[in-house]
Formats: C-alpha cells, structure tokens, sequence
C-alpha cells in the first residue's frame, strides 16, 4: 500500500467516528447508558490511534484533499461534549435547573474552546480543560456523586477553559508521559469494566476510574507548579 492510500486510510479511520456517535446517541435516547458509553469509549480509542498515524503517513501532504483536523473536531463535539452532555441531563444525574445550567456550560462553553486558536501549548499540552466531557460524565456515572458536586464540577471545569491551567495530553506531552500513557490505557481499561458491569456501585471500577482520572487532570497543573518553581 502507498503512503497516498495509507494516508487514505487513516481518514477513513477518524471518520467512524461519526458512525460511533450516532450509535452512542441511538443508545442515549433509549436510555441505554452502558451501550451508549461503550460506543463512546470505541470512539476514544479510534480519536487516540488516528492521530499518530496521521502525523505518521502525513496525511496532509499524502492526502490533503480531506482535511483531518476539521473532521476530527466535529467528531469530537459529537463525542465529548454533545452526546455526553445530552446523558448528564437525561439521566436524572442533575434535577431540575442544575441540569440546564450544566448543557447550556457544557455546550456552550466547548465550541468555544474547540475555535479557540491557543487551546494548544508549545509542549503539545492544551490550555484550559479540554473538553473530555465524555470521559467525565462516564465518571460521574460510575460515582453518582451529589448533585451539587457535579455542578461545581462541571462549571469550574468549563471556567478553567478560559484560563491558562494546563491539562496533559496523555500520548503527545512527554514530559511525564512514561506515567500518564500507562494511566490513560488503565483509565480506558476500567472505563470498558465499569460499562460491561453496568456501572455496579461494588465493582472496583468506579475507584480505579476516580484514581486514573484524578492523575489525567491534576498532572498538567503539578507541572505548572514544579516548571514555576524551576
């Protein structure tokens, strides 16, 4: 296979994508949450596998008729924010008014971010919380914390967007990145537990997801500390 259809290839890849959110919606408004979740977590994987590849057989210039970065970024709204948003609200998670407050912050305050040209800092890491909403909600799913601990939650993850508190790009950070890829596989890997057990309040799952993600989202922010400190 030439570069030219390698290239091809890895575009074809990130557009499952779409097919996947859809699946996760249909899910969604049937109120399947595990099934709904499972084609998200396929989603993540396929988001975290086509990027290095594309800067592998440089699609770009091997098939540039097809841009990637805009394809990938309506996959993602779909995947991160819209559909996971639209489960915190229908899942009863958030009553009432909090709910509209959380997909309105959610939605809102993504696209935003997503156009937002300084999202990307010189190391490869992303300024202001990242938008992963698919995998926080997924969380909270797996938790069912308070109500009022998701809100503030979910508004003071939306805030730190417009703000210059680093969050790790788990594959492209290096600094660190011997801990955090590790991390991320073991985050997937009891993401795809706690889905296939239905989020049972007893499975070890919900722990290993609160101690993988509480790493995923506090690393960027400890090595602003140590940088400022050297």
């Amino acid at each position: 296979m030439t570069l030219r259809f390698k290239a091809l290839s890895v575009h074809l890849l990130t557009a499952t994508g779409a097919v996947l959110s859809m699946l996760a919606l249909l899910a969604a408004a049937n109120a399947e949450w595990s099934q709904m979740f499972f084609w998200l977590v396929i989603a993540l994987i396929v988001d975290g596998i086509d990027g290095p590849l594309a800067r592998r057989y440089h699609v770009r210039v091997n098939w540039p008729t097809y841009d990637g970065v805009l394809m990938d970024l309506i996959i993602d709204y779909l995947t991160y924010v819209f559909i996971p948003a639209y489960a915190l609200f229908k899942s009863g998670l958030l009553p009432g008014w909090t709910g509209w407050i959380a997909i309105i912050a959610i939605t809102y305050g993504s696209v935003l971010y997503f156009v937002d040209t300084r999202m990307k800092t010189v190391d490869y890491s992303f300024a202001g919380f990242p938008a992963c909403w698919n995998m926080l909600v997924l969380v909270l799913f797996a938790l069912k914390p308070n109500f009022w601990i998701i809100l503030f939650v979910v508004v003071a993850l939306t805030a730190t967007m417009f703000t210059n508190v680093k969050f790790i790009h788990p594959v492209r950070t290096q600094r660190w990145r011997a801990i955090s890829l590790p991390v991320t596989m073991a985050w997937v890997g009891f993401a795809v537990w706690a889905v296939l057990v239905d989020f049972h309040p007893e499975s070890f799952a919900r722990w290993g997801l609160l101690i993988t993600s509480l790493w995923l989202s506090c690393a960027g922010f400890l090595q602003q500390l140590t940088q400022k400190r050297a």
